[in-house]
Formats: C-alpha cells, structure tokens, sequence
C-alpha cells in the first residue's frame, strides 16, 4: 500500500512497509488512487510529486508469484501499470523519485516515468531483470528506455547485459539525476529540489502538456495492444 502526504506545495507518496513493494492490483490501485486525490487538489497545478518507498526496494517490479498462480492478473497487472505510468506522463505538474532502495523491472520503469530520478549511493541499484528470468521487455517498456536513456550504449547495458546500476554509474548514464549517501539524504535532496522546482512558478497544466508531447512515443506505445507484457512466468527477478 501507499500513503500520500502533503507538505506545502509538496506531495509526498511513499509506497509503505519493509516488503518489495510488488506491483500487485492491489499496490497499482492505491497509487493510482493517490494520484486521482493529486490531480484534484485545487493546489495541483502548481504542485511536485515525489515518490518514495520505505524499506530496501523501491519497487521490486509485478508481483510473479501472485501471476503464477492466476495467469489472468498478468494482463490485469500490465493495463495497470500503463494507466498508471500515461497518469504520470499526463500529471500537471513535475514529479520526482526518490529510490531509497532496488528498482527492477516494472520498478525500475516506475522510476523512470518521473521527470527526475535522485537515488542513495550506498545501497541499491536500477535493474532491468528480464534477460536474466527469461522474459521479454514489452515494446512501451522500450519506448521509455529509449526517451529516458540517451546513450546507445548505456541502453545495450541496461537491456541486453541487464547490468545492475548503482547510483554512480546511472548519474553517468544520465539516468540519475543526483546520488546522495543514504536514504534520508535522498528523501532530503527531493525535497528541496521539489522546493525549488515550486518557487520556479511554472504553470502545472503546461508543464504537463509538453511532458505528453515529449513522452508521445511512450504514449502511442501505451495505447497499442501490449500482449508482449503479459508473458511473465517466472517467480521473481535475481537480485
């Protein structure tokens, strides 16, 4: 589950307990939940989100194990997690992750669907783990890996060497935004980069008007027929 926290100008998310936060129905739709109460805060447009968890994951990608025993929360799994990531990109104002902890797979495409990443330096990494379970990276995963990782190299080692990246290596792949040497100082440097994103006066509704047309091409991914997202079999990501 998640709690939603608003400090000021400033709305914080925190997927909450010492678990993988696993990207079950369940977790899926108390966030989305969260951002629903967001967009229709009368404050939102001139607003940043920051998303964090508590514990040693941010988010430790779908819940296989749940999948494996109802194949059909697969698909159900995937639709929830597009509607959720095209919120994101659609938000009215600018959103910020902090990863206190492991991202892997759909966690680590959770991270990425916010305009800045910041990440502790002393514990976890960002993971691409579905070339070591034998899965397949869904086209719109792709799409957004391709808009937020600039370098053809560094996308050859997230994808196809699915290298775990620590916040040091991800600030020089451009992925990160700031590395910082726990999780209180993460949670610290989001805050008041969220600070002074607000006192910058951008109007929300714009902001979020052109994040859509720079995503478009996640967008137009989200919406196609992702069948390819449903193949998940395996019970869990190698970390």
């Amino acid at each position: 589950m998640c709690t939603l926290e608003k400090r000021g100008r400033l709305f914080l998310l925190t997927l909450t307990g010492d678990g993988e936060h696993r990207l079950n129905p369940t977790l899926l739709d108390s966030i989305h939940s969260a951002i629903i109460q967001i967009r229709s805060d009368p404050s939102s447009s001139q607003s940043v989100l920051i998303t964090t968890s508590d514990g040693k994951y941010f988010s430790n990608g779908y819940d296989l194990a749940l999948a494996e025993t109802d194949p059909p929360l697969r698909a159900v799994m995937s639709a929830k997690l597009r509607s959720l990531v095209a919120d994101l990109i659609s938000l009215p104002m600018p959103t910020i992750a902090a990863v206190t902890g492991h991202a892997s797979a759909a966690g680590f495409l959770l991270a990425m669907s916010h305009d800045y990443t910041l990440m502790r330096s002393d514990r976890g990494f960002l993971y691409m783990s579905e070339l070591n379970i034998d899965l397949i990276i869904p086209a719109w995963f792709m799409a957004m890996i391709r808009m937020k990782i600039g370098s053809p190299a560094a996308r050859r080692d997230v994808v196809l060497a699915a290298e775990k990246v620590t916040a040091d290596r991800g600030l020089e792949m451009g992925i990160v935004h700031s590395s910082h040497g726990s999780a209180a100082e993460t949670i610290r440097a989001a805050i008041e980069l969220g600070e002074e994103i607000v006192r910058r006066g951008a109007d929300g509704h714009v902001y979020g008007r052109m994040r859509e047309t720079l995503l478009r091409e996640v967008l137009h991914s989200i919406g196609s027929d992702e069948r390819a997202s449903s193949g998940m079999r395996n019970s869990g990501s190698k970390l």
